[in-house]
């Protein structure tokens, strides 16, 4: 699809991705790249850095790979510090390094509720307090975060904690650094998104036809509604945005089964009204 922003609004521009070398990380990585910016992208497998710096740069983006491990501090720094090196400073953060699996609460041990929490939540922070002293001076940073948390979600406990200590991060450090050093801290909340691990793991075949079945609006979001969210946040168009979480979901977080038709519920509305009219509910009677 057709960006709606000019192809020259991050000129001059340097971003670094986590978890950039593949799904909604490596779409925003070249989104912001076919939009003027220098990419660095970070992640633990060589060969799908590899295969993604190469197509970024078939697009005519400068870009760079950066082998790491967003739990480790030391990964982050010299990431960052590489980063630095290649492209003289950093503008952009993108967190979007995440792990996920569908689990029953009373299976999932300690150990992967940690190593989700460490993956995304600490490693967010991690990130964000290594970057801090290149991003001084009007900086951005952009959590990629999820709505499992607004409610509650089957077999995806330890996610959910982890996602809603990331948007408490972002909140955070949208008032501590946005007062202090002039930094925007934001996030994006994708809904289901097709061709992500994350779907392919956690939407089966089955369920995603339900939702199909169930409403009109409903589709899979696209990697690019994701990726044109970033840039919205990353560009000047979205100069006084600092602290929010921007759900991109086409309102499905908001969905409920429908328990009723339309039909029954106007037949049940005319007799409770008729009822309540011929026997009030809670009128006192009088002694007198």
């Amino acid at each position: 699809m057709e960006s709606p922003f000019k192809g020259d609004i991050l000129k001059g521009k340097v971003g670094l991705l986590t978890g950039g070398g593949s799904g909604i990380g490596f779409e925003i990585a070249a989104e912001l790249g076919k939009h003027g910016a220098s990419i660095a992208i970070m992640g633990r497998r060589k060969h799908v850095l590899d295969s993604a710096v190469s197509a970024l740069q078939s697009l005519g983006i400068h870009a760079i790979g950066v082998e790491g491990d967003v739990r480790k501090k030391e990964d982050a720094a010299q990431v960052i510090e590489t980063t630095i090196k290649e492209f003289g400073k950093l503008d952009i953060l993108v967190n979007a390094a995440a792990g996920n699996f569908l689990v029953p609460s009373e299976d999932l041990s300690p150990k992967g509720f940690r190593t989700v929490m460490d993956i995304d939540a600490v490693g967010t922070f991690t990130m964000c307090h290594e970057a801090i002293k290149y991003l001084k001076n009007g900086g951005i940073i952009i959590n990629i975060s999820a709505t499992l948390h607004y409610t509650a979600s089957w077999y995806q406990i330890h996610v959910s904690a982890a996602k809603a200590a990331v948007d408490s991060l972002t909140r955070s450090l949208a008032l501590e650094w946005g007062t202090d050093y002039g930094i925007r801290v934001n996030g994006i909340a994708p809904g289901p998104i097709d061709d992500t691990a994350g779907v392919t793991k956690l939407l089966p075949e089955d369920v995603k036809r339900k939702r199909q079945e169930a409403s009109a609006l409903y589709r899979m979001g696209k990697k690019w509604d994701i990726a044109m969210a970033a840039l919205y946040l990353a560009s000047d168009a979205g100069n006084y945005v600092n602290g929010t979480t921007m759900v991109v979901d086409g309102g499905i977080w908001l969905s409920n089964p429908r328990h009723m038709s339309k039909e029954e519920v106007k037949r049940l509305s005319k007799l409770v009204e008729k009822r309540s009219r011929d026997a009030p509910v809670g009128v006192p009677n009088s002694k007198l």
